[in-house]
């Protein structure tokens, strides 16, 4: 079949944080640089982001970047990498710094400075007390911060790309990354986009679940395209529910808000967080909070006529900090819970809301993997940054704010390291394999051709849904083996997909179907790496892994300290340790993580 090619130095999947910064990096060094994306940059899930980005700044109270370090790993229940997680921590004021000067309108105190809130697990001193460390737009960070980078990359004459659908990795014989297949969403036109370095910023995943606070537009698409070349998936059993997701809709209700002083109380009206982080209570880190609000509710303390939600309480501020801070919250409680937050409390409920691993890199943004069996090495040609990518900086909990900082550190670390490599290499575009686009072409002609197949529709619910059941804020042996059951049963309908309506504008029913073929990937990948992992850390809690003195927290450091990677081929799992050494400072080690 006769196909485009455009060339290009360099290709970026995805337009969001990670991706609108590492495109910046690119084009600014003069590289040709093309940006595809789904939607329009500052319509990209980042836009969603409410409360803020972390940078010990120090502006309001004594910070510093170990203490952020120190929080980060505790976070991560000690599965984070201490190498990329002090880099992360001592760029941060750097990142936020250039954002401000890219026109960011961060909120100011009376003397001009920033001005930051307190969040969920970030202290002082090594976790003495709660410290203000996020950099905060209102309650509308991440809206505010893709329109500054969106209209950097116009200055510096990046390419956009808009509704085009990424489809899949172009590698050659020796496993150099070339490129990616993308679709034109409008015409169906398929294009080879051919480029030295290969950039996947593509996003989370979250909507494998059936309540999540992700767009729809979060179907993994560079995670799913990287399993299909080859590439592992890191740590996919680790996934965030965030403590507060509006009780029947999942639209998120930012952290800020308890940031500000909002208080989460059970049907009594107990602040019942008191009880289980006594220190930080409803600012304990993000898994904590989320067991706590599921624990209520099981134990009949939830509050409605299904007793299914609790709620969050911000009456007592005054009406002109919560217009002030929380503009969008008030909005949103409006909306979507009917309720005027000035007045009453907002029913919530822990919803999917972050995928902590994603496709393995290190904090130079590189995608590194075992080669042989041996050492990971980079790939040539790929680079990963933001939610699809593993550097790994979350481990098993991220803490907020740390997901925009994770995208601007990473996103300009992984252009910065494209550049040094293209520049040093100065070689031409390597050629295209014969069979460039062989892979993308089966799948398209496996949806033309089938008939009598399976919905696109209901087969994406039933993956959803086993999700929830079995892969949730709390995780059972029985479920978790009955998930992976289910999930390969599901991928076999996946292979079936039919397009019963093949004349829909802008090829919706194609795209949705090429969509659901990355999002059963990293539904596998979820069930079948949570199944394996026989302990409680973080965010994946076990109820045969429960809290002793011999293995705190649940985990059992002994046998666990690992990360994992699953291969698509075989559904196989390999491990690889954690790297405990940090850059500079002195390994911060292993004890009962308690808030």
């Amino acid at each position: 079949m006769n196909y485009t090619v455009r060339k290009f130095d360099a290709v970026i999947v995805g337009a969001g944080g990670a991706g609108l910064r590492a495109a910046i990096q690119l084009s600014e060094a003069g590289l040709k640089t093309a940006v595809i994306t789904k939607v329009f940059p500052t319509r990209s899930h980042t836009v969603a982001a409410q409360g803020g980005v972390a940078a010990s700044l120090g502006n309001s109270e004594e910070d510093h970047w170990h203490w952020h370090m120190y929080d980060t790993v505790k976070g991560s229940d000690w599965l984070g990498d201490q190498d990329a997680i002090e880099y992360m921590c001592r760029k941060a004021n750097e990142v936020v710094i250039e954002l401000e000067h890219y026109g960011m309108p961060f909120d100011r105190l009376d003397n001009g400075r920033i001005y930051q809130r307190p969040f969920g697990g970030h202290m002082s001193n090594f976790g003495e007390k709660p410290v203000r460390r996020s950099c905060a737009a209102a309650d509308r960070t991440g809206h505010a911060m893709l329109h500054a980078m969106y209209q950097r990359n116009v200055k510096v004459n990046t390419q956009f790309f808009v509704e085009w659908q990424a489809l899949d990795l172009v590698r050659d014989a020796d496993g150099d990354v070339l490129g990616v297949t993308a679709m034109e969403m409008e015409t169906g036109e398929i294009v080879v986009f051919e480029a030295k370095a290969t950039i996947f910023a593509s996003g989370g995943a979250g909507r494998i679940y059936y309540s999540s606070t992700n767009a729809f537009i979060n179907t993994g698409d560079g995670l799913g395209m990287a399993a299909r070349a080859g590439i592992p998936l890191e740590d996919m059993e680790f996934w965030q529910f965030h403590p507060t997701g509006v009780a029947g809709a999942g639209v998120l209700i930012t952290e800020g808000v308890r940031g500000e002083g909002g208080i989460l109380r059970n049907s009594a009206g107990e602040r019942f967080m008191e009880r289980y982080a006594p220190n930080a209570k409803d600012l304990a880190s993000r898994d904590v909070v989320s067991r706590a609000m599921t624990t209520e509710i099981n134990e009949g303390r939830g509050c409605g006529p299904n007793k299914d939600f609790v709620l969050l309480d911000i009456t007592h501020l005054p009406p002109e900090t919560i217009m002030k801070r929380l503009p969008g919250i008030h909005e949103i409680a409006l909306q979507f819970a009917g309720v005027d937050c000035l007045k009453e409390s907002i029913p919530v409920v822990p919803t999917a809301h972050y995928q902590m691993g994603g496709i393995p890199t290190n904090f130079l943004g590189q995608v590194v993997v075992p080669k042989n069996g041996n050492h990971a090495e980079p790939v040539p040609g790929f680079y990963a940054a933001g939610e699809c990518a593993c550097a790994s900086v979350h481990g098993a909990n991220r803490l907020g704010t740390n997901s925009l900082l994770d995208l601007l550190v990473f996103g300009k670390s992984a252009g910065e390291t494209a550049v040094a490599d293209l520049k040093r290499s100065a070689a031409a575009h390597k050629p295209l394999p014969k069979e460039a686009i062989d892979r993308t072409l089966a799948r398209l002609d496996r949806l033309n051709r089938q008939t009598e197949g399976s919905n696109v529709d209901e087969t994406r619910l039933a993956m959803q849904r086993n999700m929830q059941k079995n892969c949730g804020v709390f995780r059972f042996k029985d479920l978790l083996k009955q998930g992976v059951e289910r999930i390969l049963e599901i991928e076999e309908r996946v292979a079936h997909t039919e397009i019963r309506d093949k004349s829909r504008v802008f090829n919706t029913a194609r795209i949705e179907a090429l969509e659901l073929d990355n999002q059963i990937e990293v539904a596998k990948a979820t069930m079948i790496s949570a199944a394996a992992r026989l302990e409680s850390r973080g965010a994946h809690v076990r109820d045969d892994a429960p809290d002793t003195p011999e293995r705190p927290n649940g985990r059992d450091d002994a046998n666990w300290l690992k990360h994992t990677l699953w291969f698509r081929e075989g559904n196989r799992l390999d491990y690889k340790p954690v790297h405990m050494k940090p850059l500079t400072v002195d390994t911060i080690e292993l004890k009962k993580r308690a808030y």
